[in-house]
Formats: structure tokens, sequence, C-alpha cells
């Protein structure tokens, strides 16, 4: 583990709509380097940014063209040196988002790989998926989601998302031998493409950069079986390189499935919406947050993935994140300030999506932008202040990337700092009491006494001695001290009139308690 996991507090931010500093409606590094003081004072000491490399953005920045080039609406490489630096001056760090699964049709392999013939293969012959021939299926392959036909003179190219993102090809584990593309993953030519992704991170990485968010991480080996067994051992050498030349480095995995990617070689992975890990009975679907919901197919997913994780790694809580709603959609200002009550004591490193901590609105049925669809509404300008476009650009409303809320209460951070009981500065009290108590640290044990299923009250003890309890529900509730709690047990965070009486923690409707 390395040693700055063991405390960290992760921020995301999507920087095209984070901060704009020159006017053309999209965010860009610069902005984001002026935010950092913003960001460090909330309490956050790590930053996940999503992709800001040059694409023809059909997919905002998840087709890449040139992994290794800043886009030049976000900025230039040296902007993104400066970015690290200057996180580094202030004891923070920085992952990229990186995309191994698949590129842009614009990035240049892809564009030599379609100039090669059989007869005369070049260097890019099989750095993609190609089959030969016209409308060959590829069902039944696992990891493979689509072909790209009708495209070029080589036939089809399996894609591992949009069409417009063909595959990379790092083999199969299991070939078929009737069908001459499928190459193993131990071939000279899926090892080629393996070393053209460790240069792209070892490119970043030599910059200053902190390590990788890995996009579907699990896609990599195609025919690969249920156990992953081929993508975990190809990461597994990808760590492998990690450790002997930036021991320091992390990677956390969209995977799903902390069992497999911890075991891959990945630092952290996300509990987040895809997977089975009942992440979205928390915030989103039936939520119980939203005092509706109940927590305990949530409990048992988590605990026996914790069984199985040990001590390889962090299991990630998340507010949100670029793919799915804003939680704001079901929970109100309280329900959110419950809901960071839980992220910020939970083991494992949160990640906080940006504009949650004001509880920003998810826009509905905003119209599609870059391959958003209803992902758009959760990716709208942050809101700065109560200026011009919120204060996050200074460009005319209709030039902006994606619209501002509309609506003139929306939440903004100026306002929010200047209350007391405002959503951030309840992020940032929580914040700092992680910061300031091992119990509460990413590493600390968690045992539950109250799961939270339909109807009552959540419960867990951190460390042997933090005692976090929640009542998310419209009703009182009550929870008897354990054994080592008592009426004089201090406390630390309080919401809604919570308190320690008779050897109880009452808990008004929607309130908490950190003892």
């Amino acid at each position: 583990m390395k040693e700055w996991l063991k405390d960290a507090i992760f921020y995301e931010i999507y920087p095209q709509s984070f901060k704009d500093t020159n006017g053309d409606g999209i965010g860009d590094l610069q902005g984001v380097i002026e935010k950092l003081d913003y960001i460090k004072d909330l309490g956050f000491n790590a930053i996940w940014l999503n992709p800001c490399f040059e694409s023809p953005f059909h997919d905002a920045g998840y087709d890449i063209s040139d992994y290794c080039k800043i886009a030049p609406r976000y900025g230039t490489n040296e902007d993104a040196r400066r970015l690290f630096a200057e996180a580094h001056k202030r004891n923070m760090h920085v992952l990229f988002d990186l995309v191994p699964g698949h590129t842009s049709i614009e990035h240049e392999w892809f564009k030599q790989s379609m100039k090669s013939t059989d007869k005369n293969p070049n260097e890019f012959h099989a750095r993609y998926i190609w089959t030969g021939g016209w409308f060959e299926k590829m069902e039944g392959v696992t990891n493979i989601t689509g072909v790209l036909n009708g495209f070029c003179d080589r036939g089809d190219c399996a894609t591992n998302f949009f069409t417009t993102q063909p595959a990379l090809n790092y083999g199969f584990l299991n070939c078929d031998p009737k069908k001459k593309w499928q190459i193993s993953m131990d071939s000279p030519a899926a090892l080629a493409t393996k070393n053209a992704l460790w240069n792209v991170m070892k490119f970043w990485l030599s910059m200053g950069c902190d390590g990788f968010r890995v996009d579907m991480a699990f896609s990599l080996i195609k025919n690969d079986d249920k156990d992953s067994t081929g993508t975990i051992k190809f990461w597994q050498g990808i760590r492998e390189r990690l450790d002997k030349e930036f021991p320091n480095a992390a990677m956390v995995s969209e995977w799903g499935a902390p069992d497999k990617s911890l075991k891959a070689g990945f630092d952290m992975d996300f509990l987040m919406q895809c997977g089975t890990t009942h992440y979205l009975d928390l915030f989103r679907e039936n939520p119980y947050f939203a005092g509706v919901g109940d927590l305990t197919e949530f409990w048992k997913s988590y605990e026996s993935l914790s069984e199985k994780v040990g001590k390889l790694g962090l299991l990630c809580l998340i507010s949100g994140n670029h793919d799915i709603e804003r939680m704001s959609r079901k929970l109100s200002p309280t329900q959110i300030k419950l809901a960071f009550t839980f992220l910020l004591t939970m083991p494992g490193a949160t990640f906080v999506y940006y504009g949650d901590e004001i509880g920003m609105k998810y826009i509905e049925d905003q119209p599609s932008v870059e391959g958003g669809y209803f992902r758009t509404g959760s990716r709208t300008p942050m809101q700065w202040d109560a200026s011009l476009n919120a204060g996050f650009s200074s460009a005319k409303p209709s030039e902006l990337y994606i619209p501002i809320d509309a609506n003139e209460n929306r939440p903004n951070v100026e306002a929010q700092e200047k209350d007391a009981n405002s959503i951030l500065n309840t992020v940032k009290k929580l914040n700092a009491l992680r910061k300031n108590n091992a119990s509460l640290k990413n590493l600390a044990s968690i045992e539950v006494i109250s799961c939270g299923k339909k109807d009552e009250a959540l419960a867990y003890i951190r460390g042997g001695d933090i005692l976090v309890a929640i009542n998310p529900l419209d009703a009182q509730k009550e929870i008897s001290l354990p054994k080592n709690f008592g009426d004089k047990s201090a406390e630390r965070f309080a919401l809604g009139g919570a308190k320690i009486q008779g050897g109880k923690i009452i808990l008004p409707k929607q309130s908490a308690i950190i003892i």
C-alpha cells in the first residue's frame, strides 16, 4: 500500500465543466490549477481528472487520438506538468484517466492499421482486432461489445464501446483455431500493444502524474473466462513494471469487482453502478439515504468483498461520477449531508464528484453533448458564484460547452462558504474529522451494529472507538450504546439534533451523530 493512499480523499474533476480561464466556454487545466487551493481547503488531498488528451470528442474525450498530447482546448503538456507540480507543492496527488481498451478512429495507430494488409503488414497490423472479412460475427467473444464494419477494405474491426472506439488488441485468453484473427495474449503482436500502453503510462508518470484511474479495466483480454484470468495476468505484468520504475504510482480500476481487480495489482476499485456491489441502493435506486430503501444486501456484498480483498487494497465509495445521475436527483440537501456523513466515515478512499459538495442538481432532459446522452445532465458547469455563468466562464451563455443550470436558486460555492450549515461546510467538517482521527482513515476497521434495514437507522464503529449513527428516515429512531461507549462519550459531529441520552443514541428524523 502506497503511504499516500492511507489517508487519500479524492475529488473527481470533469475538466471541460470545472473552470474556464480563457473565455471559450470550456474548462481547462489552468482552471484546475487556479482551484487547487479550494479543493485542498475542503480537505481533499488527491484528484482524479477525467480524460484531457487530444480527441475528436465523440465520447467526451474517452475516444483518444493522441495519448501523449493534452487536447488544445484544455491547454498544453506544459500545463499538465505545472498542474502536477502545483498539486505536489500542496501535498496533493493527481491521477489521470487512462483509457487502455480502445482509441478513437482518428488515432494514428488506427489509421496505419487500416492501411496494413496480410501481404504487406505494417507495425500496426494487429494493433486492433480485424477479422479480414465482411460482417463476420463476433458474438460470444467476451469483452467485445460490437463491430465496426463497412469502414475500410480490411473488413470488420472489433469495438470496445461506441462504434468510433475500435478495441486495442492485447490478445485472447482462449483462441478459436478456426479464426486467425484471434491471437494469443502472449503473441509478439499482443505484447507490442501492451508495451505501447506502458510507454503511455511511463510518459505521464515521468512528467509527474501520480497514477491512473483506468477506464473499463476489465475489458482488455478477449475471450477471457468468468474469473478474468487473462485480464488479471495482464495487469499483474503492468503492476510489476510500475513497482520497479514508479513504486509510488497508484491505480484505481473501473471494474466493480475488487476481488479480481486488486488481485490484478490495482490499489483500489470503485464500488459503483457496474458490478454487483449494491452501490445503487445507497443514493439512487430506491435509495436508503432518501429514507425509503434497505442496505441489507449492500452490507452482505461489502462484507463478502472485504473478506476476499483483505489487505490487498482499498474498496472505494463515490458520491457520483460523470456516468450516472447526481445524487441530488433523489436526495434533499439534508439527505445529501447524511450521505456525506456516511461516505466520509467509511473505510477505503472516498471519491467526491465535482459539484456534489454543494448539491449541484442533475439537469433533466439535457440535450446530449459529445456522446453524453442522459449523462450530460450530470456534467453541467461548476457553480462558483452568482455572477455570469455561475462564475464558470466569461463566455456568452450560448457558447458554453454545456448550458449552466438555469434555476436562479442554483447552489454555488460562494454562498455555501458563508453558510455554516451548508453541504459544503458539512463536507469540510467531515474531511477534517477524518484527517484528524486515525480511526476514520482508509485502513481502519469497521464493525456494523445496525445495518440500515428498511425503517431502521444505520450505525457502525470505526477503529474500535468512533461510532457513526445515521437516520435518513422521517421518524425518530434510537440505538443502544455499545458497551465501550457511554453517556459521557465525546460528540464530534452532529446533524438534526441527534444526541446521547440514557444509554442510547437519540436520532430525530434525518439526523446523524459521530461520537
